[in-house]
């Protein structure tokens, strides 16, 4: 997921660059959802923590 996000700011900075606005708007909004995401699933991952084996 992280990847992801990252894949699309490098193309935002890209764009953003060469002067296409639209589209590096576009995938700097999608990096930043994806981010989000990520950082979602990684506290909720933090929180549920390693359990042990339920002996």
């Amino acid at each position: 997921m992280l990847g992801w996000a990252l894949t699309f700011l490098i193309i935002a900075l890209i764009a953003g660059v060469l002067g296409f606005g639209v589209v590096a708007g576009t995938a700097a909004s999608i990096a930043k959802v994806l981010f989000v995401v990520f950082l979602v699933l990684f506290v909720i991952g933090l929180l549920m923590g390693r359990r042990g084996p339920v002996a």
